[in-house]
């Protein structure tokens, strides 16, 4: 796992950045996805499924899957995003004391096609169902063409990321980082996404 600056100087906008080393597993779990299409579904936001706003085929894991077999590449995956939260946390210690426990529920992997999108503007607690949330997570699977489009666009910042395979990002849920999903132009784009939460009582 090494650190990943996004944009040298300026105001800090709390996007944390990294490229996890290991490549194999993002394979792996692109392998995942495609050999699991019983348990495909439409992509949708918090009003339900809209074409207009998110266009996608998603894969929904609980976390109960990890007790499963062919868990691995989850598992080792998770492994690399805990380190990668750790070191979020080193760089900004007041939030290490008051979320040095966090859970995560229900994540996602996605796939993107041609003409698909995240286009609506949206950020990643938005009501009383989500008011848990803290936290929100991404790890592209695989590498975008520069020309193909697909970025993740953080509006308040001016900042657009292409997708890089196994470039991860983690940065608060809040409205100040409404993002979207640019449409992908051509190729394919998978992102494994989902969110850290304090602990329910």
């Amino acid at each position: 796992m090494i650190r990943v600056e996004l944009k040298p100087g300026g105001n800090p906008h709390f996007i944390g950045a990294w490229s996890i080393e290991s490549h194999s597993v993002c394979d792996d779990l692109i392998r995942i996805f495609e050999s699991s299409p019983q348990m495909h579904s439409l992509g949708s936001t918090n009003q339900g499924y809209n074409p207009d706003a998110k266009l996608s085929v998603d894969l929904c894991i609980q976390p109960r899957v990890l007790l499963g077999n062919g868990s691995e590449p989850i598992k080792k995956y998770l492994h690399f995003l805990h380190e990668c939260y750790r070191d979020y946390l080193a760089q900004w210690p007041f939030l290490g004391g008051i979320a040095s426990t966090l859970e995560m529920g229900t994540f996602n992997i996605q796939r993107y096609q041609p003409g698909q999108h995240f286009n609506q503007v949206h950020s990643e607690r938005t009501s009383r169902s989500d008011i848990h949330r803290l936290l929100v997570w991404m790890t592209y699977l695989n590498d975008v063409e520069s020309e193909a489009g697909g970025e993740t666009h953080f509006l308040h910042y001016s900042l657009t990321v292409r997708p890089r395979k196994g470039l991860t990002l983690i940065w608060p849920v809040e409205w100040t980082h409404a993002h979207r999903g640019n449409t992908l132009q051509s190729g394919l784009k998978y992102i494994i996404t989902g969110w850290m939460h304090f602990p329910f009582e």
